[in-house]
């Protein structure tokens, strides 16, 4: 990942290297959100621990920081006789899109308010340290 803003603005960036930007997910969790978005129908964490090749607390971990980012909803499916397991699918693309959307202006909000501080820090240290003209 580059080091600076100007070294990630000048990279090549893929759609689904939001997954990792916006939240800061892993390169393995970008690849169980896309077995979840390729599937035809709600997985099993054994499903996608055995998609990704991975072990099944492995794949859990990915599937709870997708949980939590909202990238992908739980779902509980009933046994009749008795008990339940959870399933995950992918969450809405334009709900995850409006909270991708959100975030970023949250931060620039951030960054602009940071940007106007610095403005103001050091254009009154220069004026400070520049004598008046007679």
């Amino acid at each position: 990942m580059p080091d600076s803003m100007a070294e990630y603005l000048q990279a090549d960036m893929e759609c689904e290297g939001l997954l990792e930007c916006v939240h800061g997910l892993k390169p393995l969790d970008r690849d169980v959100f896309e077995v979840l978005v390729e599937s035809d129908a709600p997985m099993t964490v054994d499903d996608v621990a055995e998609a990704v090749d991975r072990e099944r607390s492995t794949a859990y971990r990915a599937v709870q920081r997708l949980l939590q980012s909202g990238y992908i909803q739980k779902e509980q499916v009933n046994y009749e006789q008795g008990g339940y397991y959870h399933v995950y699918r992918p969450a809405d693309a334009d709900e995850v899109a409006d909270d991708m959307q959100r975030t970023l202006n949250d931060w620039y909000a951030k960054i602009g308010q940071l940007i106007h501080e610095f403005r103001e820090k050091y254009d009154e240290a220069e004026n400070a340290e520049t004598p008046p003209a007679e």
